[in-house]
């Protein structure tokens, strides 16, 4: 055992008697609460229940059983910033200008002119924080890029990206613009405390809520209890152990927020939402990537590929009285259409002066179809395998190649890569039946002319609309 995990105390065990008595027991307002928690890099096939055949995940596993789990449910994008900016403006990140993660110090940044949920919901009277990473702008905690505040949370405790130097006691966490410094324990204990805290003792509890909690957990670089990281000593491969148990600890820390739920008398009243940001990180694509041992269970790829292992990730949703316990939906949502929804539960009107590329997906919960104006839709330049946009419609997706580099662009958003960004136009697509062959192994493209050339048409369409509106950083 390593001196820092030595002295690393975990607090995913911590009794819930810490948590006061609420405020209320009922707000005055009677709209929903919302609580959404994202996880960093966690895989489609990472849970148990979903398919996972070693790791642990009760409290995830029963909150599955209490309301629906979603096999096909993707975020906005196969990589975290990006992904973090559709979920909130529920639009396809291109078009806010987050191409790609956000390196510390970049100029990109998700533009103060953008509209999100978080901004809607609290001009709309409900309390708003975000706990843990936030991720959508390279100058953290100054006045030079919008900050979590400027983006309608009234209430912050985060980082820009990573919990540093590990999950194992952070330093580089920020509440409401004073850094707080070294602190103890494991992140996602951490951001679990400062959410309970929040939702115990400052929030208003006359308001209804938007709790945000968005875990670092899985990314790297991963620090795990060893305590958990023992019940796995079986697991053979090096990192193996440490990874599983991250992901339990999660989990452990899923059950805090869903217990005090229940203890401050706010379960029946709340909408739950747990996801991803992405597909799971690749073993060993980086020096210290040793510990990603994420699975996409039965998808094609991982992170930063937009087959479905870059795409689709765990989803699932409980909200009392409105989602029938143990069911299972297999329409395709998004990280976009979170924004439509919440405002729809909330009897908010979304403004309508730019597009909103998501869907309320509230028909879902009774069974029913959605009808989507604008198709699932994912474009990320800096793809590791050839295709660099794709889109799905119903049971069909469509992949695209460009007639930029095949491979990789290295490096991050430059002034070369926003020319390529900006004018790069689609070639070679991939047709798959994604009911029929969900790892995407067999193109079908040439089987399918007529569908092909429908569904060609509306990406390049899609493609070059959002190209022409995404901003330009240099």
């Amino acid at each position: 055992m390593n001196a820092r995990k030595m002295v690393c105390v975990s607090t995913s065990l911590l009794a819930l008697s810490i948590i006061p008595p609420p405020q209320s027991a009922a707000a005055d307002d009677d709209r929903p609460n919302f609580l959404i928690i994202l996880c960093d890099d966690l895989g489609y096939g990472d849970l148990a229940c979903y398919g996972h055949p070693a790791i642990r995940t009760p409290n995830l596993d029963r909150l599955a059983t209490q309301g629906v789990r979603l096999t096909d449910c993707y975020a906005s994008a196969p990589v975290c910033s990006p992904s973090r900016a559709g979920m909130l403006t529920g639009r396809t990140p291109n078009r806010a200008g987050v191409y790609d993660w956000i390196p510390d110090s970049h100029t990109m940044h998700l533009p103060r002119g953008e509209m999100t949920i978080a901004s809607i919901l609290q001009r709309a009277g409900y309390a708003t924080c975000h706990v843990g990473k936030w991720h959508c702008n390279g100058a953290f905690n100054t006045p030079e890029q919008p900050q979590p505040d400027d983006h309608g949370f009234d209430y912050w405790f985060s980082t820009q990206n990573n919990a540093s130097p590990s999950h194992c006691n952070p330093q580089n966490f920020v509440r409401n613009g004073d850094p707080v410094g070294p602190l103890q324990g494991y992140s996602c204990s951490i951001v679990a405390d400062e959410a309970l805290g929040w939702l115990s003792q400052t929030r208003d509890a006359a308001r209804p809520f938007f709790l945000f909690v968005c875990f670092h957990e899985p990314h790297e670089p991963v620090a795990s209890p060893p305590e958990l990281e023992a019940t796995y000593e079986a697991a053979p491969q090096k990192g193996q152990a440490t990874y599983y148990a991250n992901v339990t600890n999660m989990d452990a820390a899923v059950g805090r927020l869903m217990a005090a739920l229940d203890e401050l008398e706010l379960a029946d009243d709340t909408f739950v939402l747990f996801t991803s940001d992405n597909g799971p990180e690749t073993l060993n694509r980086y020096r210290s990537a040793w510990r990603s041992h994420g699975s996409p269970g039965p998808l094609r790829e991982m992170k930063l590929h937009i087959y479905d292992g870059g795409i689709r990730v765990p989803g699932i949703i409980r909200w009392p009285g409105h989602t029938r316990p143990g069911t299972i939906s297999r329409e395709p949502i998004s990280g976009v259409d979170l924004l439509p929804t919440l405002c729809h539960i909330a009897g908010v009107e979304i403004p309508g002066d730019r597009i909103i590329d998501g869907t309320d997906i509230t028909p879902i919960l009774a069974g029913r179809t959605l009808h989507r104006r604008t198709p699932l839709f994912w474009s990320y330049y800096r793809a590791l395998s050839a295709p660099r946009a794709a889109m799905r419609i119903g049971d069909w997706k469509i992949l695209a190649r460009w007639d930029g580099p095949v491979k990789p662009i290295s490096g991050n958003v430059s002034e070369e890569a926003m020319t390529l960004i900006k004018t790069a136009q689609l070639t070679d697509f991939e047709l798959y039946n994604l009911r029929r062959d969900v790892g995407e192994r067999n193109d079908i493209a040439d089987e399918h002319p007529d569908r092909l050339k429908q569904m060609s048409d509306r990406l390049i369409e899609l493609y070059r609309f959002v190209q022409t509106e995404g901003p330009s950083w240099y």
